[in-house]
């Protein structure tokens, strides 16, 4: 049978080597983690025990096993319209302001996950572009980031299950910027030909290409560089620096501060703060809600 235990030694190793190649901080008793995302990996590479897989993964030469490790240790699922309060102080508050830019408007999401969040901002666009009385031009670029390989691959593809599209979306949105996968071959199309593929009664749903011409995807670490990501007006970063530790979270936040433009705008989660952290950047409360604002 295969062994899923870890020493507390290795685990402690591991954590280490976690947060340096990818800055997620993980506790210390957080063994169970590990095992429920690293056990699959056992028999794709016909390892006999957990440890193997981790003493492996931190060799060098074991680049792609590394990579699958820090894909399945950061992938998290997330929600549409998560909050709710982000999207509605940008449709009615923020949309307005920035119509009179006289450019596109640049709204970064990072650590977007499986897609829920870019593709939110992109239908709240749409939506205000259409009932908006303003005949004025108004056009949005939505760059949308994150580490995992498999979470970018599943969010270009915009094909989402009924579990996933019943976790924050409206069956209004639903019918509006989603058709159905009716069959295989739709399936098979939607993934470009690749390997996904269903039974005719997929109970899938695919997000319009309307939607998706307005989001880019690309792999990034927020521990990176970020200069050749351009500037931003925006920047949604929401229940990402809860993973990270204190020093990490300055540097991300301190880069967030250098692509953002005058005055521009972070959201963080519900329950995250940048006090003690940060000093470029003012809080700003709505009703709900908070976001922050660059102070110059």
């Amino acid at each position: 049978m295969p062994n899923k235990s870890l020493e507390h030694l290795e685990y402690n190793q591991f954590r280490l080597f976690l947060e340096q190649h990818s800055g997620i901080v993980l506790g210390e008793n957080k063994q169970y983690l590990v095992r429920s995302r690293l056990a699959p990996l056992m028999g794709k590479y016909n390892l006999p025990s957990l440890s193997d897989v981790v003493r492996h993964s931190m060799k060098p030469a074991a680049r792609q096993l590394r990579i699958e490790v820090i894909d399945a240790m950061t992938t998290n699922e997330t929600l549409w319209f998560r909050d709710n309060y982000p999207f509605e102080l940008l449709q009615n508050h923020l949309l307005p302001q920035y119509m009179r830019l006289g450019r596109p408007l640049k709204i970064w999401s990072a650590a977007c996950s499986s897609g829920q969040e870019p593709y939110s901002l992109a239908m709240s666009v749409l939506e205000y572009q259409q009932k908006s009385l303003s005949r004025l031009p108004f056009n949005c670029d939505i760059l949308a980031t994150d580490l995992s390989p498999t979470m970018l691959e599943k969010s270009k593809l915009g094909v989402y299950d009924n579990l996933a599209l019943g976790r924050g979306l409206s069956e209004s949105r639903k019918q509006r910027f989603f058709d159905p996968v009716t069959d295989r071959a739709e399936l098979a199309l939607a993934a470009g030909g690749s390997r996904f593929q269903s039974s005719s009664n997929t109970g899938k749903m695919a997000i319009k290409e309307a939607v998706k011409r307005m989001v880019n995807f690309r792999a990034h670490n927020l521990l990176d560089n970020y200069s050749l990501l351009g500037k931003f007006d925006i920047i949604f970063c929401r229940n990402v620096l809860i993973y990270f530790s204190p020093e990490s979270k300055q540097k991300i936040l301190r880069q967030f501060a250098t692509v953002l433009n005058s005055k521009g705008i972070l959201f963080l989660g519900a329950s995250e703060s940048i006090s003690g952290l940060s000093e470029e950047f003012s809080m700003v409360r709505c009703h709900p809600g908070i976001y922050y604002q660059k102070r110059y």
